[in-house]
């Protein structure tokens, strides 16, 4: 028999009827085990498949997590995801990915998508470029838990599991003034995020904490990749007071700063110090290996995944409304280490 067998083939091989098949299939007490066995027994020989999807609305499960991130090829997000699926899985579910390439569009259609294939749940990190929160309100009515990780927007009803962006900055900044650093300069992310703007915010309340001036003219937004790393450097390096450290909060642009300074012939972390923020695994691999702001991305996964569980665990489909702060650690490194 080809895959396309239905009941109605199992129901004639045995001459009983499709309901029978049906209900012996989904294990109905009203059936006797004898029957029940040999439904699925001759279901099994002429290589019948349930349609899963059919199932899932009948029973009003699908067993489905959308996960929606920004990029995949990031090792922040594939670590996330990890986490998610490490703590869905023994549970039964099957984790269905998407990337929004940062576009708004396609983050509300990806949203449309997984609720047309019934999608018990969706667990994402939004897009820079998320403006309005429609489609998130559409998850909300047709009672789907959304849990938020990392980027967020604050909607009543729905959780979040983020790091304190604020907080690791501020250790960031305050370890550079312990260096010694006096003009530190920041790379910013788009602050229309809260993510970029807690750490600017965490950068600038521990240079005033430390009596040490803040200069507007020593921030900037940069994109998290190499070049920008590496122009944006160039252009502060040639301000009149040219700074001393840089607390980037992207790796990859600090990484691109440090290429940049290396080969302009400026030592780091001698004349010039730099943290980052993210822990990419790049950081700590280098020959001059670069302290970063670690986000505990898999936890944030685990975590994000457990609120979920317990979003769906609540038989009285009372919405939870859970705000998990995970707390960041500094990992001091050779590019900021002068004592």
């Amino acid at each position: 028999m080809d895959e396309k067998t239905t009941i109605y083939d199992i129901a004639k091989k045995l001459n009983i009827t499709a309901a029978t098949v049906s209900r012996a299939l989904n294990d109905n007490p009203r059936i006797s085990k004898k029957t029940r066995d040999l439904v699925k027994e001759t279901a099994a020989k002429m290589n019948y498949k349930q349609n899963k999807l059919a199932l899932a609305l009948k029973r009003g499960k699908s067993y489905n997590v959308g996960v929606i991130v920004p990029h995949i090829n990031r090792n922040f997000f594939s670590s996330v995801i990890r986490g998610v699926e490490e703590e869905l899985y023994p549970q039964g579910y099957h984790v269905i990915i998407s990337q929004t390439h940062e576009i708004e569009s396609k983050e509300i259609e990806t949203i449309n998508t997984l609720l047309n294939a019934q999608v018990d749940g969706i667990i994402m990190s939004i897009s820079k470029a998320t403006i309005g929160v429609e489609h998130f309100s559409r998850v909300l009515k047709k009672n789907i838990p959304l849990v938020f990780f990392d980027r967020k927007k604050d909607i009543a009803g729905v959780s979040s599991v983020t790091v304190d962006d604020f907080k690791g900055s501020y250790l960031a900044t305050k370890h550079l003034i312990e260096q010694g650093c006096k003009r530190i300069c920041h790379f910013s992310g788009d602050q229309a995020l809260d993510i970029y703007k807690n750490r600017f915010e965490g950068y600038k309340k521990a240079l005033l904490d430390s009596n040490i001036e803040f200069n507007e003219e020593y921030v900037t937004e940069v994109m998290s990749d190499l070049e920008d790393g590496k122009k944006t450097i160039q252009k502060m390096m040639k301000l009149k007071n040219p700074p001393d450290a840089l607390f980037s909060s992207s790796d990859f642009a600090a990484l691109g700063a440090i290429q940049q300074l290396k080969a302009d012939g400026i030592q780091i972390p001698e004349e010039f110090c730099v943290v980052g923020f993210s822990n990419e695994p790049f950081t700590k691999f280098m020959e001059l290996s670069i302290s970063s702001v670690d986000q505990s991305p898999k936890e944030m996964g685990r975590m994000a995944a457990k609120v979920f569980l317990e979003q769906v665990g609540d038989s009285q489909n009372v919405k939870i409304e859970k705000k998990v702060v995970l707390s960041p650690k500094l990992h001091i490194r050779k590019s900021s280490s002068r004592k």
